[in-house]
């Protein structure tokens, strides 16, 4: 694969998550050792089996130690590309000497909005806050973003940056929970499923009570039902909080209405609401309500980034400025209060600009809109983010990784297909063709 020579550097961005697949992850292959994915228990069999697909993020230990140092070393350069003319040069020139190697590498990328290039727009805005400022959260653009947020949400907040989706949550949680208390999720919640037990580290062992719900979205009546049954004694874990994805794990959308309903049943029984809103964009874009009314009632909302076109920087938005008061202590405890934070805090108003957010989140939404089209009956659920579940076979999901696509197994019989804001036209059209065509 090669790029022209000039041109906004910036924008050839879009090829670094390349290299890191190409290299891979040294916690998921040690020296060739494949260990299990974190969600293993979904069968992500994508991992760590050279014959499940093109480039995945467990090879880096085939190609190592098969002496394929040019794919590294061209990867390398591509890396250098993002900050040198001198860096995309020794690149162009290691393609060409490996006659175009890289190119039978370039997976068509369906596994996660993780795996996305950094919006073009964020590179230039850490650039741009690349001067002496206020350490930690002290600087110009971090005081800035409690009006920024208040300003999409038409009322006032207070915003705190974090680093990790899994970080804003607990700290969120941890403002509202005590250690001998519980917070009511779904069974396929995020963070009972895929945070490594990270809520009970930072709520220091406060219980996930798990609920219910179909596409895993819960309800006043799933909440009932599991906090209803509960004494009003000390041998029982009280219920703190309420946590809700928006949209939930599995791609569903939280209609205002709905909304409206959990907030209130929360507010009646004195539960203060937080919302994982790791794909909070996604939703936003496909409800085309206002930010507010897609999380209306919420303390805090965790206001994904990172998976639309972000760097390192979540908002952890409280509604409730005492809940705030209390997270900025846990976030300095916890080692999340990063001494130059305005680079954090620039990538989030960088996002606000112009609605790149939204943007960024419609792109994706029509992607997999295209490939549910294709899909058919073969949909697991409804597409109202940019996650699509269908039905495939072992056999079926071979031949579309055999055509180049890459994405998880979703269980034996089932697979995940992500899109993102950069996802390529030409590839979800591949892969929508593909699919209909199995």
């Amino acid at each position: 694969m090669a790029l022209e020579l000039g041109g906004d550097i910036a924008a050839h961005r879009v090829d670094q998550e390349a290299f890191g697949l190409s290299i891979g992850h040294k916690g998921l292959d040690q020296l060739g050792c494949h260990a299990a994915t974190s969600d293993f228990r979904r069968n992500q069999g994508v991992f760590g089996r050279t014959d499940r697909a093109v480039l995945h993020p467990g090879q880096s230990a085939d190609r190592g130690l098969s002496g394929d140092v040019g794919m590294i070393l061209s990867c390398g350069a591509r890396s250098v590309t993002c900050y040198s003319y001198f860096g995309h040069a020794l690149f162009l020139m290691l393609d060409g000497a490996l006659g175009g190697h890289n190119a039978q590498y370039m997976a068509m990328l369906f596994l996660s909005d993780n795996a996305a290039s950094v919006h073009p727009a964020l590179w230039r805005a850490m650039q741009a806050a690349d001067a002496p400022d206020s350490p930690y959260d002290g600087d110009a653009l971090s005081q800035r973003l409690d009006a920024a947020f208040g300003e999409v949400f038409g009322r006032e907040c207070t915003v705190l940056w974090g680093a990790t989706g899994t970080a804003v949550n607990c700290l969120a949680l941890a403002a509202m929970v005590q250690p001998h208390g519980g917070v009511v999720c779904h069974r396929e919640a995020h963070i009972e499923m895929d945070e490594g037990g990270a809520p009970g580290f930072y709520l220091h062992g406060a219980k996930l009570m798990l609920a219910e719900g179909e596409g895993a979205k819960l309800t006043p009546q799933a909440i009932a039902a599991v906090i209803d049954p509960i004494r009003n004694d000390v041998h029982q874990v009280q219920p703190h909080a309420v946590s809700i994805t928006q949209a939930s794990e599995y791609g569903r959308a939280y209609q205002p209405a709905e909304l409206a309903a959990i907030s209130a049943f929360c507010s009646a029984r004195g539960l203060p609401l937080h919302i994982d809103g790791a794909r909070f964009g996604n939703a936003v874009a496909y409800l085309g309500c206002s930010p507010w009314e897609a999380c209306q009632g919420a303390s805090a909302l965790s206001f994904g980034m990172i998976k639309n076109g972000g760097m390192s920087a979540e908002a952890l938005v409280f509604f409730d400025p005492a809940l705030a008061d209390v997270a900025r202590y846990r976030r300095k405890r916890a080692g999340h209060l990063q001494s130059k934070g305005r680079y954090l805090a620039a990538q989030l108003l960088a996002m606000l600009e112009g609605d790149l957010w939204l943007e960024n989140a419609r792109h994706a939404n029509a992607a997999a809109q295209e490939l549910a089209a294709a899909a058919h009956d073969r949909l697991l659920h409804p597409v109202e983010a940019n996650e699509v579940f269908l039905r495939l076979t072992a056999s079926e999901r071979e031949a579309l990784r055999a055509q180049g696509f890459s994405f998880y197994d979703w269980g034996d019989d089932a697979a995940r297909l992500v899109t993102a804001w950069n996802s390529p036209a030409e590839h979800v059209a591949a892969l929508a063709r593909a699919i209909a065509a199995l």
